[in-house]
């Protein structure tokens, strides 16, 4: 009996016990409530939305890390040679997000109309009748429906790739843990912005059959050479800390303009991202960190070849150090452009604001009909120009993706490391996924591949072709060379002695 007593006893104990510790929490979330207002009901408002209705949500997909482009991927569309230049016929895909916070209580018509402004509202009507748009994998049509959280919106798109040069991707070496190609000039490494097949990753796993990659380090679109791919995560890890942790010797060449100086240069200068979204650089001392040395190979009388050894690796660190030394690549698009001033850049003399700079540079670009070559379509313009009016809030295209030159910062289109995701924050993400029947019979019924679109923007403009040669820069990863690899690739033609082309 004495123990039952005292069983009772530290029941009841326990339970006093969990009723307090409950009525304390309980009190200090209604004083946090009471310091910050709104704060729990907007909690509660978003755990139930603004739409009085039964519309069921399905929870959000958590996709697996690390899943591979795989067949179904690599056949939505053919590629072709013609004038020098890879070229990808146009497909249809689908871009989809989840519903963000701020979206809660509004209407599609709403979102479409204030922030997905890249096509007039009149294009997501028509798209609704197509049947292009879904809410939770279910086709859509009226826009006036309201939003809730969880929501998923996909739009399927008519997708026109920009050409890059025909210069095939070699393989340098490959053994059962890495992978080392010489990327050509003008191939994204992995899917970003408005290039999905016209890419390292794609083009490995579709016509080499090396598949779930991991990218090691990157390289600049337009810069070509050494490119490493790890064949296991552990194995990119690895590599990953060696570059971070600057135990891998880079040498890079490149053409730069004028006579540059015989001995070996050292630059420290640091270095400040202007946008994140055009991809441009420069130097200020509000910058990271940055070191470069230079050492001149050659001079023709009008353009020297110089060998870089980057011991940082700043976004554009070796073209902005360049443009600092006024040596600035022959062909760089952007460090060797006019809209940097008389002097182009030379000792960081700029006189302009950075918003100056950025309008100066596209709208040289705009002039030329080279925003390819700066992975800007009309519709990013368009973008960047009313994004003030909703400053604080990013905007983002259901009718493009929104990757960008850096792969930093925070950018709403990521699709790195051949890991496709979604996230439940809303951010937009381009899944390749093919759409259901349902979807499918509506939206692209009559339209073969390669044929115009009626709703397609870009399938009403006639876009003359890059020059295969404008889509080259003069700079080249040559070797990379770590603790158990060293891997090197061909001098290019640009920088050997014979080279007379300036």
């Amino acid at each position: 009996m004495l123990r039952v007593a005292r069983s009772c006893r530290g029941y009841v104990a326990a339970s006093v016990s969990r009723t307090l510790i409950v009525s304390r929490m309980s009190a200090k979330r209604t004083e946090m409530e009471e310091k910050q207002p709104g704060r729990g009901k907007k909690r509660r408002k978003r755990q139930q939305g603004d739409d009085a209705g039964d519309r069921f949500v399905p929870p959000p997909t958590k996709r697996k890390p690390g899943v591979s482009f795989g067949e179904e991927h690599f056949q939505e569309t053919e590629t072709y040679l013609e004038n020098g230049l890879r070229k990808v016929r146009p497909y249809y895909f689908h871009f989809e997000t989840y519903c963000k916070g701020r979206w809660l209580g509004k209407s599609l018509m709403d979102v479409f109309s204030s922030e997905f402004r890249a096509q007039p509202l009149e294009y997501y009507k028509l798209a609704a009748e197509a049947g292009r748009l879904t809410l939770n994998r279910e086709v859509v049509r009226d826009l006036n429906i309201v939003l809730k959280d969880n929501d998923l919106i996909k739009n399927i798109v008519h997708r026109h790739e920009p050409p890059v040069t025909a210069q095939p991707l070699k393989i340098i070496a490959e053994n059962d843990e890495i992978v080392a190609v010489d990327k050509p000039a003008s191939l994204p490494v992995h899917p970003c912005g408005r290039f999905r097949h016209n890419t390292v990753l794609f083009i490995l796993g579709k016509e080499h059959n090396l598949k779930e990659l991991h990218t090691i380090h990157r390289l600049d679109r337009m810069t070509s050479g050494v490119l490493m791919f790890a064949k296991t995560l552990e194995v990119s890890k690895k590599m990953s800390e060696q570059v971070r942790g600057r135990q891998v010797e880079k040498e890079y060449v490149c053409r730069v303009r004028g006579e540059f100086p015989a001995e070996t240069i050292t630059c420290e200068e640091p270095i400040l991202i202007v946008s994140y979204k055009i991809g441009v650089c420069r130097v200020d001392p509000k910058g990271k960190s940055s070191k470069t040395v230079f050492q001149r190979l050659s001079y023709n009388g009008k353009s020297s070849v110089v060998k870089c050894f980057p011991y940082t690796g700043r976004t554009h660190q070796i073209r902005v150090h360049l443009q600092y030394l006024g040596h600035a690549i022959i062909n760089d698009p952007i460090y060797n452009s006019g809209a940097w001033g008389p002097n182009r850049g030379k000792k960081g003399e700029i006189n302009k604001t950075d918003e100056e700079l950025l309008h100066s540079l596209i709208e040289e670009h705009k002039a030329a009909q080279s925003l390819d070559i700066l992975d800007i379509s009309e519709e990013d313009l368009l973008l960047t120009a009313k994004s003030k009016e909703n400053e604080g809030n990013q905007q983002c295209s259901l009718s493009d993706s929104c990757g960008t030159a850096p792969v930093k910062g925070d950018q709403l289109c990521t699709e790195t490391n051949n890991e496709t995701s979604v996230s439940k924050q809303g951010d937009l993400r381009a899944t390749g996924q093919e759409p259901s029947t349902a979807e499918n019979s509506s939206a692209t019924e009559g339209t073969e591949l390669g044929e115009k679109d009626s709703l397609c923007v870009e399938c009403k403009l006639v876009r003359p072709d890059p020059s295969p040669k404008d889509l080259v820069m003069y700079l080249h990863a040559l070797r990379y060379k770590g603790e158990d690899f060293d891997f090197s690739a061909e001098l290019p033609e640009w920088a050997k002695d014979e080279w007379t082309e300036d």
